[in-house]
């Protein structure tokens, strides 16, 4: 079959060069197919653009094309990628390089690829046998002195995409000025070499060692740094159980378990019944990763019988306040000057707040754990502790052998901390509100918009640095008043004397932070891979005024309503493709969905669900959606559309329900 021309003289030069270079005979014809099929669009979307190579390396979807993860694009970045480490890394042929993969299909596949081409340029591999978490290969990055990490996850994607995660020397994830020189060195080798395609020569090379048995040892053996009731844990009062979210983390959990002396884990047999297997063993403790275990989540059963489920600021709260009270417990002589601990810039301030009364350091980062890895190990090369640093999307480095994210040593974290609360009588839940009580409320509400038009995105934004057509930014939101503005796309800092912020800028995205005098604070910013308008919030009133914390809910939820009423503008900016559809709500969707089923499959015309008013018990009406999933496919095969209201506050709820609702597009209110 021969590609058949689309009447685009450009366009037939991409088909013609992608057969030419692609030796894959399913992407080929995937390429081939199109053509015949007259799929002139798609073909222009595949092959007019390539995934741009940045500071979390590639991520996308799988298919053939230059915009997408395949054998071509994958052999192109590991070509750029070695020639880079070749020029700027010269000691790499000695010390080498460090790659694992998990368990997507084609993760394998584009491993072998990788490390083909590395040892066809003479660099030594680390290549993992068998598919592992992806804190394993910055771990090994640093154990093994390597010059550079890869790692092929798209981490809690869709099952359709992947991605080639690159670490560098430090242990941390790359950032600039390294990503720009990596991707320039791709865009300078993109003819794929004859020896690339050939993996076979992976088996039998001298270069090629298998790291797993020896960094599983270590890994744990370092496990015990932050292992402080080693005796305790084994007569552990609390029944655990474990989810791997379909992904990698549960063999590695078990030998976690070990290293903290724990017994292990109830595991997950069916991924969507969590909770299912918690009740039937008697566990009031769900731990879970998401598929290559760099996040953990938290859930607890409350004395009501309902599960909390953790948001990524509350489990950050409790593993902030647990490092210092632990740390300091064991090393009382450490001074706390020498002491720090990071979140980024829109996670919630506890830390700030922590740091204030007990004396520690804090620092702020730009968002992203590739901030906080290297200025991590910047201190660490200072002779300073670091102890923790989290972000709001449930990612947690407890200690600093990983400087990554890190799923797997979160977990015996926590359980450690579950089990000394226990102990005294305590929860999680109840130790969040005494964090609270003793150092204030820090109420988050996180959510986005979805906005295709990058236009319009930037004229919202240009909107709020001229607000009212005043030339000046908003001087309040509603009826809340601004303390200070901090602009990181101009360089902006109203609280600064000079004016400027101290977190790098960056013109190509945009993020404006609110402070406001009640104390609330808000960043509005767009995401770097998705269409979306995201917005962070955090109310933490003064404790002083005596506000308690239904109050201080309920006034961050009206400034919420006034940030998307004033700032972003719905009717103007946000024109949604569902707006006017009919709609499907309901209050109590636990019970409701099920009950009204019969209804919903009535009414075929429906081709939106609406989920309002959820709050504190989410888990269930997640597990519940899962379990009627195949339903939903059979019976509304019209849905195009999930959309979540505002009052869906728990962003882990709707991190979770987009990850088990992944074939509809789903919208948060």
């Amino acid at each position: 079959m021969e590609a058949k021309s689309t009447g685009d003289a450009d366009l037939d030069a991409k088909i013609k060069e992608w057969l030419r270079l692609d030796r894959n005979n399913v992407s080929r014809a995937e390429i081939l197919q199109l053509s015949q099929d007259g799929k002139s669009n798609e073909l222009r979307k595949r092959l007019s653009k390539r995934m741009e190579f940045g500071t979390a390396g590639l991520r996308a979807r799988m298919g053939a094309g230059y915009s997408m993860m395949n054998d071509l694009t994958i052999i192109q970045t590991s070509q750029g990628l070695a020639k880079y480490l070749l020029s700027n890394n010269p000691n790499v042929k000695q010390k080498g390089v460090v790659i694992g993969y998990d368990g997507r299909h084609n993760s394998n596949r584009f491993a072998l690829l990788a490390c083909t081409i590395f040892i066809n340029e003479g660099i030594p591999v680390y290549l993992y046998s068998r598919l592992c978490p992806t804190p394993y290969v910055p771990y090994a990055v640093l154990h093994y002195k390597a010059e550079c990490g890869v790692m092929v996850t798209a981490s809690h994607n869709p099952k359709e995409d992947n991605g080639y995660k690159v670490y560098w020397n430090n242990g941390a994830q790359i950032i600039s000025p390294i990503d720009k020189g990596i991707a320039s060195s791709i865009e300078s080798n993109l003819e794929p070499l004859d020896s690339s395609w050939d993996t076979s020569v992976v088996s039998g090379s001298q270069l090629v060692r298998d790291p797993l048995a020896e960094i599983i040892k270590f890994y744990n053996e370092d496990l015990n740094k932050l292992c402080y009731y080693r005796e305790q844990n084994a007569n552990s009062p609390v029944k655990f159980t474990y989810t791997a979210m379909h992904g990698v983390g549960y063999e590695y959990v078990k030998l976690a378990c070990k290293a903290f002396n724990f017994v292990e884990p109830i595991p997950v047999i069916e991924q969507l019944l969590s909770m299912k297997t918690a009740d039937a063993n008697g566990s009031v403790v769900i731990l879970a990763n998401d598929p290559d275990a760099d996040r953990l989540a938290i859930a607890e059963k409350l004395p009501s019988g309902e599960w909390h489920i953790f948001s990524g600021n509350e489990t950050g709260a409790l593993l902030g306040w647990w490092s210092w009270f632990s740390f300091h417990q064991k090393y009382p002589d450490v001074p706390a000057s020498d002491v720090y601990m990071l979140s980024s810039t829109v996670s919630s301030k506890i830390l700030h707040t922590l740091s204030q009364k007990e004396g520690f350091n804090f620092e702020e980062t730009l968002t992203g754990f590739k901030w906080m890895g290297n200025r991590a190990d910047a201190l660490l090369k200072e002779g300073k502790h670091v102890l923790f640093a989290f972000e709001e999307a449930i990612g947690f480095m407890c200690g600093s052998s990983v400087l990554d994210k890190d799923g797997v040593s979160a977990a015996m974290v926590c359980s450690e901390l579950t089990t000394f609360l226990y102990n005294q009588n305590l929860t999680l839940y109840k130790q969040l509100e005494l964090i609270y009580q003793k150092y204030g409320y820090h109420l988050s509400s996180n959510s986005y918009y979805i906005c295709h038009d990058q236009d319009k995105i930037r004229q919202m934004f240009a909107d709020i640095r001229n607000f009212n057509k005043t030339g000046k930014y908003p001087e309040k939101c509603g009826p809340y008043k601004i303390q200070h503005i901090r602009d990181l796309t101009v360089g902006y800092d109203s609280s600064k004397t000079d004016l400027k912020p101290v977190l790098p800028t960056s013109a190509s995205s945009q993020m404006i932070t609110f402070t406001f005098e009640n104390g609330c604070v808000a960043t509005l910013r767009t995401s770097g891979t998705e269409p979306k308008i995201k917005y962070y919030t955090e109310h933490k009133p003064d404790p002083q005024k005596g506000m308690d914390k239904a109050a201080a809910q309920n006034e961050l939820e009206d400034i919420v309503e006034n940030i998307v009423k004033f700032f972003y503008n719905p009717e103007k900016f946000l024109q949604f493709l569902y707006r006017n559809v009919p709609i499907y709500s309901s209050s109590d969707c636990k019970f409701k969905i099920i009950n009204n089923f019969g209804i919903l499959q009535k009414n075929k015309h429906i081709h939106c669900l609406l989920f309002a008013d959820l709050r504190l018990d989410t888990l269930s009406l997640a597990i519940s959606i899962y379990a009627l999933n195949l339903q939903v496919c059979i019976f509304f095969a019209d849905i195009d559309v999930v959309i979540l209201s505002r009052t869906v506050r728990n962003i882990n709820i709707q991190c979770y329900l987009m990850w088990i609702m992944k074939d509809f597009l789903i919208c948060i209110l």
